[in-house]
């Protein structure tokens, strides 16, 4: 009895302790410097997110890459209308050093370039939840890797 009592506490403390790292099924973690919208601002296909990142890892659902500075170049998705709000909304922060997540990981990983890379194979954007400004949270291995980013 005694034994069970203690295999089950066990077992209780293990289950608690693996919920405390959930899965994140954002794709990206972003400090937006510019947004180049493809082929204009009025009904753009592409854009070009300069900035510093913090992006999934693929095929793992709890980490992140390090930040790294370049730019992300996606093309419309399916849902394509929904996909150019979060657009404007990316516009709007850019240069307000703003920390912002947005992406599925489950969608798709996109690619960092460096500013060298031309822009071409453009990644598809995935819609998740929307543009989110992160606030506080800054002890989130990501946005920590944000705000710490040194040139």
């Amino acid at each position: 009895m005694k034994t069970t009592l203690i295999v089950a506490a066990l077992a209780a403390i293990v289950a608690g302790a693996a919920g405390l790292r959930a899965s994140d099924r954002i794709a990206v973690y972003a400090k937006v410097d510019r947004v180049v919208l493809e082929p204009n601002n009025d009904s753009p296909s592409a854009i070009q997110i300069w900035g510093v990142f913090s992006i999934a890892q693929r095929n793992n659902p709890n980490d992140y890459q390090p930040a790294a500075r370049g730019y992300l170049y996606y093309a419309l998705g399916s849902k394509s209308d929904l996909a150019r709000r979060e657009w404007a909304d990316l516009k709007s922060v850019a240069g307000t050093g703003q920390i912002v997540a947005f992406g599925s990981r489950y969608d798709g990983v996109p690619q960092l370039r460096l500013a060298t890379d031309q822009p071409t194979k453009p990644d598809t954007y995935s819609i998740n939840a929307g543009l989110t400004k992160v606030q506080g949270n800054a002890e989130y291995a990501p946005v920590r890797a944000l705000l710490e980013f040194k040139r």
